[in-house]
């Protein structure tokens, strides 16, 4: 049974103006092409197919909103990296990026990351992007069940050393099930509280 039983997929926007109105609280997902950024929403919301999966680089090149629950959303970022597409269109992306920065119910950001290349370059390059945004930021380190137990904790070692005071960083893994609570956990905090700011902000 789902954990989140109305989660639904709302739509895919090209362009800010397609964003739903500025209300209510939001979490972005963002993470290199092929991360796991599908699967780690499809095991977060015990949902099979609600973000469309893909082993091919690059397959989500809009936002995608999904709707866990009245005025609490996902926002499935484009992947960077090794996305397909021209130039032109990776412009496009980045100027929707930074206007879903400029939101006002933005309230963090959920980084995914494939456990077996850690944080790389371009990760750390979100990070100081993030850091302008002034949300909290959380790293799941994906696919971990693919490493042995000691690699595993030498990378969640290693990753919080990178991280430094720039966020958290957990083990995770949609095909088995680890860390999906934690996960959880943070992003619920901070869809309530974003919620509970709007609502202290309302006239």
């Amino acid at each position: 049974m789902s954990v989140y039983p109305n989660a639904q997929f709302l739509f895919s926007a090209a362009a800010a103006a397609q964003f739903p109105a500025d209300g209510g609280a939001e979490v972005a997902i963002a993470g290199r092409s092929n991360a796991g950024k599908s699967s780690a929403i499809n095991a977060i919301t015990a949902r099979h197919a609600l973000a469309r999966t893909s082993k091919m680089p690059g397959r989500t090149r809009l936002l995608n909103f999904f709707q866990l629950s009245e005025g609490k959303r996902l926002v499935d970022l484009p992947g960077y990296g090794f996305a397909a597409g021209p130039p032109p269109e990776r412009d496009a992306w980045a100027l929707l990026i930074e206007a879903l920065a400029q939101r006002a119910c933005l309230t963090g950001l959920l980084l995914v990351v494939d456990a077996r290349r850690g944080l790389l370059p371009a990760d750390m390059q979100l990070l100081a992007w993030a850091e302008g945004m002034q949300r909290p930021v959380h790293v799941l380190l994906a696919k971990s069940d693919q490493l042995k137990r000691a690699e595993a904790r030498t990378l969640l070692t290693r990753s919080q050393g990178q991280l430094e005071d720039r966020g958290s960083v957990q083990l995770f893994s949609a095909h088995a099930g680890l860390g999906l609570d934690e996960a959880r956990r943070t992003i619920d905090g901070w869809l309530e509280k974003g919620v509970t700011t709007q609502l202290t902000q309302t006239p």
